[in-house]
């Protein structure tokens, strides 16, 4: 089925910038990276968003700007802690379906070298493994459609991408 957008949900390093962008031009979509939304509104890093005001902080203003924000004819590729704010998830679930892209926690860990500047919005001190059994229940309630990337190529990952959410 087609949709008018598309919007991909997971953990920072799960793939929904890469595959975001190439599912965007197969689809002749517009594509857009809401942390990159956030940083242009605040012209500034996410980290140095979590370094100044606080990991809390960050997913207010992550929610400030999802809400704000009205895609038409758009790929999606989310803040991996736009599962926190249920505005957030409600605005979303009006444009399309919410798409969880599925990594498991070891295969995140190996992809992700810039954990500790990478601007997750975590407590500090928080392992990569706490963050991940807290979201990864939370991407599945919200998800309407899941997919699993367990040991995929990223081609592998597009073609199952652009099979569940556009096919007819």
């Amino acid at each position: 089925m087609k949709h008018d957008n598309i919007i991909l949900i997971g953990m920072p390093g799960a793939g929904k910038s890469t595959l975001g962008v190439q599912l965007a031009k197969l689809l002749a979509m517009d594509f857009v990276d809401t942390d990159l939304l956030i940083q242009r509104r605040f012209r500034c890093a996410l980290q140095d968003i979590v370094d100044e005001h606080g990991f809390e902080r960050l997913r207010d203003r992550e929610a400030d700007v999802v809400t704000d924000f009205e895609p038409q004819q758009t790929v999606v590729a989310t803040g991996g802690s736009v599962v926190y704010r249920d505005r957030s998830m409600a605005h979303l679930k009006q444009y399309g379906p919410l798409i969880y892209l599925y990594v498991p926690q070891a295969e995140l860990e190996r992809r992700l070298s810039n954990f500790a500047t990478r601007g997750i919005a975590a407590p500090p001190g928080s392992s990569f493994a706490s963050i991940y059994a807290e979201r990864e229940p939370l991407y599945r309630r919200y998800a309407d459609i899941i997919i699993d990337l367990d040991g995929v190529s990223e081609a592998a990952a597009l073609q199952r991408l652009q099979k569940e959410c556009c096919d007819d």
